[in-house]
């Protein structure tokens, strides 16, 4: 509930700086938002077999820029891989290796670390992703 309630104020923050300003919100001037992960957050039965995961954004992201966040060493999937956007350059990809039975707790971005931008150079809300795996 933490979590949910701080994603919730970094959300309310970015769009107070706007109203600061003077400025109007729109579709473009918006920093990006996550819109889809796979698995899906709040998910307590996704297959261990999984081999990565994907966030997708409600824009077109920097190549190459990314923070995936750990909230502790225990709680991180064990990556595989490198980070990598698919064609439509606003799905990143982290290849995994899960363990069965186990919480997952990622940061798309963070109050440390926001380098998910997109491409006027915007940094993407933060993002918790949590999910448990099925036990084997």
């Amino acid at each position: 509930m933490k979590a949910q309630t701080l994603v919730l104020a970094l959300a309310v923050c970015s769009l107070a700086s706007f109203a600061a300003r003077g400025e109007d919100i729109t579709v473009e001037t918006a920093r990006p938002v996550v819109v889809k992960t796979v698995p899906e957050a709040g998910s307590a039965d996704v297959d261990p077999k999984l081999t990565e995961i994907q966030v997708t954004f409600s824009k077109d992201m920097h190549d190459q820029s990314w923070s995936w966040s750990q909230v502790s060493k225990a709680s991180f999937p064990k990556v595989d891989g490198k980070s990598k956007y698919l064609a439509d350059k606003r799905t990143c990809v982290l290849p995994v290796k899960l363990e069965g039975g186990k919480t997952y707790v990622i940061w798309v971005n963070s109050q440390k670390f926001g380098n998910f931008k997109d491409t006027e150079d915007r940094p993407a809300v933060p993002y918790l992703l949590v999910f448990k795996t099925k036990t084997l």
